[in-house]
């Protein structure tokens, strides 16, 4: 769960609301971010059906076993090798031209779909289109609040990375404890940082397409800027996701 992306926007303008005058804000990125993101979820949405629907796919990464699906070496290479990629797309975003980092975006996608392709094997088809429901119009709520609200989330944003550091934490530990009453605090927890870190980053994003618009920013450099937005969203979104499976999600075979 990592949503530290923002600090690759540092060297642009990003403007107070105050600051932002009527009609500056750019719509054309905005729409770009969301388009990226959207993109982002239906590779994964696809590789995660691919792997789930195919036995020979699903058994290059998930051994079946009587305490459950469990990784094999591969799967293992698959499940960690998403968070190389958020660094490498991090690390690059000043070196990389915009189309190799919209390759690497795809290829996280694609590495997310395989790695989310055993809650298929783990909840209830019911229980995963009702929380994957849910949690687009919670996001979507949270995202439109975001865009619209004239209140300064900064502070706002810096409390929910707290809790989302809280998160990561309390969820390490649990790793040893396996204690099903910690497990569904940082889930509840984890739902409402998740909502709130959505509209900090949607707030984050119309003040940098406003920048972008006062600043004169090339159209490459926008075009970088929309994907790593989408992807701070695209994170946003999955982890959301995840948490209402966690708190809501029926499991197969209860």
């Amino acid at each position: 769960m990592n949503n530290n992306n923002q600090q690759q926007f540092s060297s642009y303008t990003v403007l107070e609301s105050r600051q932002i005058p009527a009609g500056a804000i750019s719509k054309k990125f905005m729409a770009s971010v969301f388009l990226w993101m959207f993109i982002a979820l239906g590779v994964s949405t696809f590789f995660s059906l691919l792997f789930s629907m195919n036995e020979e796919l699903m058994s290059t990464l998930y051994a079946i076993t009587k305490k459950g699906p469990q990784l094999t070496g591969l799967g293992m290479v698959v499940t960690f090798s998403p968070f190389i990629f958020v660094l490498l797309i991090s690390v690059g975003f000043n070196r990389f031209s915009s189309t190799v980092l919209a390759v690497c975006l795809a290829a996280f996608a694609a590495l997310m779909g395989m790695s989310l392709s055993t809650l298929f094997l783990t909840y209830t088809s019911s229980s995963l289109i009702t929380c994957f429901a849910s949690s687009s119009v919670m996001f979507g709520v949270m995202a439109v609040m975001g865009y619209t609200t004239e209140k300064d989330l900064t502070s706002f944003g810096s409390l929910m990375s707290m809790g989302l550091v809280g998160i990561i934490i309390a969820s390490m530990v649990n790793m040893f404890m396996h204690s099903e009453g910690l497990n569904y605090i940082i889930s509840f927890v984890g739902v409402a940082v998740f909502l709130g870190l959505t509209a900090y980053d949607v707030q984050k994003l119309k003040r940098i397409g406003a920048g972008i618009e006062f600043q004169g920013v090339s159209a490459g450099d926008t075009k970088k800027l929309a994907i790593m937005g989408a992807l701070s969203l695209y994170l946003d979104f999955i982890n959301l996701f995840i948490m209402m499976l966690s708190l809501f999600g029926k499991k197969n075979n209860n």
